[in-house]
């Protein structure tokens, strides 16, 4: 009897996914725990690992969207059930050509010269291997039994990095410009491009640009610092910088707030979206967003391990969809990407009403008490729905969290 293949409910408010690609083709031999299908969720893309082992009969076809539970494919025990599900369901579209092709599929009771070699991998490093493309069957497995395990990924990827690489001109010609490389809109960098755009279509956004003095914060933070062993966690400026907005929508909570409908709601709960990025190739990049759950309840300490926990997850492949729901307000450091001075527009993460975008610290001059001064200074910028807010309730808010940061003492008040 063939198994099924069906769309997994990673979270508790997932409904359906949307079908994106296959990663094996019609009649490959798929091993229990293979990753055999890419689906896209509105938050994630996610690869489905098959729970059985089978040949593969495919159902639905990349752009489909499907129900949570429904098939997408069936694994058959052997090649003459194969047959018969393919006659008895006619066969999707054929697979994207990025599949893998077995050279000759087996069955379950091929001799050990005929089967292909199963390696030994670990979820995490298989995860790592596959985001930077390496052969998994090139690595040395250092773990029991040869298993390839995280580390042993670590090792592959600073060899090949530390490896002399040539540029090969990919052939491609456009309007007389020669293309380096080419990159398929889908998975998540689709994921991504569909939100940004949504999220401007169906709001009033506008952005509001300002500096804050970091000299006290960063004070308080070196203090952090040095006491990080009995903390127990190692206080970034990220961790703090939730801290602080946590309390300032707490203080001004209209800017915690949506649209729904035709209805402003502000929300009770204060949830904080961290904007994560992921390098997932030599030119792709992407972005998620996990969410710190009632904030404003949390303290720094705890709000710092929350954070680690959900960024290892993201960076791991390993975060779940209730960790990326809930969020009511978004904030996004570009400061770790660079030292100069820069502001920006982020675009708002719907159905939220407004994000924070925070740069880079850099020491410039400023007027204080009628003299020139250097201060380590930090570009912010506020983007919101205009159809929500005004300017007064964002002034508001921006004098407060400038009020918290230039003086953080208040944080105990």
């Amino acid at each position: 009897m063939s198994e099924q293949i069906v769309i997994p409910k990673l979270g508790m408010t997932m409904k359906d996914a949307k079908v994106g690609q296959w990663k094996a083709n019609e009649g490959d031999w798929i091993d229990q725990g293979q990753i055999v299908l890419v689906i896209e969720t509105d938050k994630i893309s996610y690869e489905v690992e098959s729970l059985y082992a089978g040949f593969l009969h495919i159902l639905a076809t990349p752009g489909q969207v499907l129900d949570v539970g429904e098939p997408v494919g069936l694994l058959a025990a052997d090649q003459e059930e194969l047959a018969r599900v393919q006659a008895e369901q006619p066969a999707a579209a054929p697979a994207p050509s990025e599949a893998k092709k077995a050279a000759t599929p087996e069955a379950p009771g091929a001799t050990p010269a005929d089967k292909k070699k199963r390696i030994k991998i670990s979820p995490a490093a298989k995860k790592r291997a596959e985001a930077h493309g390496l052969d998994v069957s090139r690595i040395e497995g250092s773990g029991p039994g040869g298993r390839i395990v995280r580390e042993d990924v670590e090792k592959a990827i600073e060899a090949a990095a530390a490896a002399p690489t040539q540029e090969t001109p990919a052939g491609e010609i456009i309007d007389g410009k020669r293309v380096k490389a080419t990159i398929p809109m889908t998975g998540m960098r689709k994921v991504i491009a569909d939100h940004m755009l949504q999220s401007l279509a169906v709001s009033a956004q506008l952005t509001t640009m300002c500096e804050f003095d970091m000299t006290e914060l960063i004070r308080v933070r070196n203090a952090f610092l040095e006491r990080e062993d009995a903390i127990g966690t190692r206080i970034s400026y990220t961790d703090l910088f939730v801290f602080i907005l946590a309390r300032a929508l707490k203080d001004v909570p209209m800017v915690n707030a949506s649209l729904i409908g035709e209805e402003i709601k502000i929300w009770d709960d204060i949830n904080i979206g961290v904007a994560t990025a992921l390098q997932v190739g030599e030119y792709e990049s992407g972005l998620i967003v996990p969410v710190v759950r009632q904030a404003d309840r949390k303290s720094l300490v705890e709000i710092s391990r929350s954070i680690k926990d959900l960024v290892g997850k993201c960076r791991d492949g390993a975060i779940e969809l209730d960790d990326l729901m809930g969020g009511t307000f978004t904030l996004t450091n570009t400061g770790v990407f660079g030292k100069g001075w820069a502001i920006g527009t982020p675009i708002i993460n719907q159905p939220q009403s407004a994000i924070l975008q925070t740069g880079a610290i850099v020491d410039r001059p400023v007027a204080r008490d009628g003299e020139m001064v250097i201060r380590p200074i930090m570009t912010a910028s506020t983007t919101f729905d205009h159809r929500v807010l005004d300017g007064a309730p964002i002034g508001l808010f921006l004098n407060r969290l400038n009020e918290l940061i230039e003086n953080p003492h208040l944080l105990l008040v």
